[in-house]
């Protein structure tokens, strides 16, 4: 069974949240014996190349064919097996939105859909290859767990757990080579409850993906202005942990930060959740606004949509002005 050493940790975080995945797939066979995995002509950028040597009988490349992919890892599980497919988040998402509604939602089958460089890191390949509306599309569909890992140890944590899920599963992995780490030790991982970094009174702060590592970076800017800023890392988008989002009532103000638009994401999953409640505090969401990027390099693009940490805190004080 795969050990999370700090060492091993370090090395999925230079390998980022694809090459962690590909390590982590290595153990699913271990898991279930009846895993296979599928993917659209991204067997490298899936990080699968090592899991293609040690068992070539268990990988599928079904080419440049989202819909078919999705269409196949039905089939797949029709006949009992548990099958991961994988291809950019923006085609899992929205190529295949049919398949994925009728044969994961409908149907219920357990196919784990893997959603590789959601949000901006691949952003050099452009718009049409950026996911913004992966998580709005997929909470918007019955039966479907949706899950955000925050950094690359977590990727691995859910990967495996995926693979203990019986129904279907959407797995969105954020992020880089090079990912910045928010656990550096083995950690409880449970899917649907979330994960309280960093304790605060002031401001209560959900995110989740790499967003997380920019929440906390946030708020040691924000404890060095006099406020008190709790941190939860909403690693499961649905379902949605209700204990984690009413612990952030007391409050003077909620923030979402997300890689991904202030439309239905996990922003609009907090709120709804909230509607109707009495003493709710103000919400801030911060996450991409609606538009289309131009393409460009990860870091300068988190920093031209105002999502690095220093970005993050400035908008919190903003906010907290605001309302006195």
């Amino acid at each position: 069974m795969i050990d999370f050493t700090p060492s091993n940790i370090r090395m999925w975080s230079r390998l980022g949240s694809c090459g962690a995945f590909g390590l982590a797939a290595l153990e699913l066979p271990a898991i279930d014996d009846k895993v296979v995995i599928l993917t659209s002509d991204l067997t490298f950028f899936s990080g699968l190349e090592r899991f293609k040597s040690a068992f070539p009988d268990r990988l599928y490349n079904l080419g440049i064919a989202e819909q078919n992919m999705v269409g196949v890892a039905a089939g797949f599980a029709k006949e009992g097996f548990t099958p991961f497919a994988t291809t950019y988040a923006a085609f899992a998402s929205l190529r295949s939105a049919d398949q994925v509604k009728v044969n994961m939602g409908y149907m219920k089958l357990g196919i784990k859909l893997v959603g590789l460089t959601a949000g901006l890191s691949v952003g050099i390949l452009g718009a049409t290859h950026m996911s913004f509306e992966d998580i709005a599309v997929m909470r918007a569909i019955p039966n479907i767990v949706v899950l955000s890992p925050a950094d690359c140890a977590e990727t691995v944590k859910a990967t495996l757990a995926a693979a203990k899920i019986k129904g279907p599963v959407y797995l969105r992995l954020t992020g880089a080579m090079n990912n910045p780490t928010v656990y550096k030790e083995d950690y409880a991982f449970e899917v649907g409850k979330a994960v309280t970094l960093r304790d605060g009174s002031d401001v209560a702060v959900i995110a989740t993906g790499t967003m997380v590592y920019h929440s906390l970076q946030a708020a040691e800017l924000l404890a060095q202005q006099g406020v008190s800023c709790r941190v939860v890392n909403m690693h499961t988008i649905k379902p949605l942990d209700m204990e984690a989002v009413n612990a952030a009532r007391g409050a003077k103000l909620i923030v979402t930060v997300e890689e991904h638009g202030v439309i239905g994401g996990l922003g609009s999953a907090v709120s709804e959740a909230l509607a109707g409640q009495a003493h709710r505090p103000p919400q801030l969401m911060i996450g991409m606004s609606d538009c289309y990027c131009h393409a460009a390099d990860y870091p300068y693009l988190l920093e031209q949509y105002g999502l690095t940490g220093k970005q993050i805190a400035e908008k919190v004080l903003i906010s907290l002005e605001r309302k006195q």
